[in-house]
């Protein structure tokens, strides 16, 4: 199939040309007829499998082939984090350069200026709104907000809003649009909590169900028993005279990333961090260096694991295992998109044998675990630990041995 296929607006194809799409993804070919069609829909499909464009390029049609073209906001886009809206928004600039549909992105950390330009947008100024739950709210608080024009709503990571608290949010948001839309929710799993709110959004809807909560087949996972010493000397060794034009390196905490950020520049990589303490412009500008090559290492927190929307990754490393065994999936989906192949590899320590065993049962799949190059020594062994029932720790045997 290719997307010449959905007939869309000349103007749109050229977008798609212009970025270099050929032949649309499952997602994508199953989405965008329905979407078309003006009905309501939820789609599940899994991390870096094109569900940006299998929303935004059926929503820029509609809006560019309506009767009637004003100045009014026609889709309200809402995403859990500002790199995911930054991202979305960067789609839409590409799938849109022909059609003259005008967006914005709104999120917090901005200037005062950009509140401004936020607020003309939101009132007279932009079809397209793509925007983060808190941001957008302040904004309708103000009471200057007019989505009386508004056709299309919809809401992208859905699963995600809901782990960070978004819903009081996103019912506020949903008690100012117009009842007669077309809504739409895209997520990377399919909860009861999303099926209820699903329920109370979306009128005799069409569901998509693509997800089975395991990475890409072309994802090459691997994993190490590790004690924390150990991690940098293994980082090193992975990297090391090896052809990795992009690193990204994901660890629990912010104070983690930092640290880790440090110790890599002390050992001469080219390295930096994104977290939660940067300013929303110098996040900004490492993702964009990042993005450019300028960086080889980027360290970052969960943060960016579902925002970051780069080709070109070509190893993963989980510094530590995720204590959501869905956020294994968002990790490792940042490598190995757009059909490319990427590798993944996993530290695991001596106190989380037992999430990454959740793990594996959620992707229904044993990761490969790797020996520890030669002068590591030795790292923990699964075997000497076990579960303490009623409890997620792990516990020596009796019988083990104490290690030196």
């Amino acid at each position: 199939m290719h997307f010449e296929d959905f007939k869309l607006n000349q103007s749109v194809n050229e977008g798609i040309a212009a970025i270099g799409y050929t032949a649309p993804s499952p997602i994508q070919e199953l989405a965008i007829p329905i979407i078309l069609e003006g009905k309501d829909l939820i789609a599940c499909a899994q991390t870096g499998t094109g569900k940006t464009a299998a929303y935004l390029l059926p929503v820029i049609h509609q809006i560019i082939t309506a009767a009637e073209r004003n100045d009014k906001v026609k889709a309200l886009i809402i995403a859990p984090t500002r790199e995911l809206a930054i991202q979305i928004d960067q789609q839409m600039e590409g799938f849109s350069y022909f059609t003259g549909i005008s967006s914005i992105a709104i999120y917090g950390g901005g200037t005062g200026m950009d509140y401004e330009a936020e607020k003309k947008a939101l009132t007279s100024g932009a079809e397209i709104i793509v925007a983060t739950p808190g941001r957008l709210i302040s904004h309708l608080n103000m009471g200057y907000v007019d989505f009386s024009g508004l056709k299309h709503f919809i809401m992208d990571e859905a699963d995600r809003m809901l782990d960070m608290g978004f819903l009081p949010d996103i019912q506020k948001i949903l008690s100012h649009l117009p009842k007669t839309r077309q809504s739409l929710m895209f997520s990377a799993t399919m909860p009861a909590e999303i099926r209820r709110l699903a329920s109370g959004i979306l009128i005799n809807h069409e569901e998509i169900n693509l997800a089975v909560s395991k990475p890409a087949e072309n994802v090459l996972q691997g994993a190490y028993f590790v004690y924390d010493h150990q991690k940098i000397p293994l980082i090193e060794s992975l990297i090391a005279k090896r052809d990795l034009p992009l690193i990204l390196i994901f660890s629990a905490t912010k104070n983690h990333v930092k640290e880790l950020e440090k110790a890599l520049k002390q050992r001469a990589f080219n390295v930096k961090a994104i977290h939660s303490d940067l300013e929303q412009e110098q996040r900004k500008e490492v993702l964009n260096q990042f993005k450019n090559r300028e960086i080889q290492i980027l360290v970052a927190t969960d943060i960016v694991s579902r925002g970051i929307d780069i080709d070109d990754i070509s190893l993963v490393i989980n510094f530590n295992v995720p204590g959501d065994a869905e956020d294994y999936v968002h990790r490792v989906g940042r490598t190995a998109r757009a059909e490319k192949s990427g590798l993944a590899i996993t530290f695991i320590n001596e106190n989380e044998y037992g999430k990454f065993t959740r793990i594996e049962q959620l992707i229904q799949s044993t990761v490969i675990k790797l020996k520890l190059p030669e002068g590591l020594g030795e790292g923990p062994k699964p075997e000497d630990f076990k579960r303490s029932p009623g409890k997620r720790k792990f516990i020596p045997r009796r019988n083990s041995k104490p290690r030196k």
